[in-house]
């Protein structure tokens, strides 16, 4: 897929097909985010892939959409603190799974506390996202439209509004 017809057509997706996601598209989604940029090639960032029905359930009820989580085919906690570096990270994945047709949503943490505790973190050892990932429900497909037909379709600010020259 053209790499503007990706970001153009993405949209964040809450409700995942009950379909399973193959290990190899795991595996590319997971090394998407491992390639991403980093300041001095730190890479501060672990991976905590979250499957058990019961851990899952207690991560569900961390997050701000609790039905997320709860419907996903993969869930994907960041570990890392919050930072420019980590939201590359997750963009890379994002992306890499809209590239396999797998949808995607990254969830704000409500209850970090909890969240610490169902994961057997300690303080130090924040999550700065989870982000949700499956087939989606509803099919849509990217090559329906051109990268120009569905940036005018998306819920955003009209581009002169956000480029001021200087």
């Amino acid at each position: 897929m053209d790499t503007f017809l990706a970001i153009a057509s993405k949209r964040d997706t809450r409700k995942y097909a009950d379909r399973s996601i193959p290990d190899e598209v795991v595996r590319r989604i997971l090394d998407a985010g491992r390639l991403a940029g980093s300041a001095s090639n730190r890479q501060r960032w672990r991976f905590l892939l979250i499957g058990s029905s019961e851990v899952r359930a207690r991560v569900a009820e961390a997050v701000y959409e609790p039905d997320n989580v709860r419907g996903a085919q993969l869930v994907v906690a960041i570990q890392s603190r919050p930072s420019l570096d980590s939201g590359r990270c997750v963009q890379n994945m994002m992306l890499a799974a809209w590239n396999d047709g797998v949808v995607s949503c990254p969830n704000g943490i409500a209850d970090a506390d909890k969240l610490r505790d169902v994961l057997h973190l300690t303080e130090e050892e924040p999550v700065a996202i989870i982000v949700t990932f499956g087939y989606p429900a509803k099919i849509r497909d990217p090559m329906s439209r051109t990268p120009e037909e569905w940036s005018a379709r998306a819920d955003r600010k009209p581009l002169d509004e956000l480029v001021e020259r200087i």
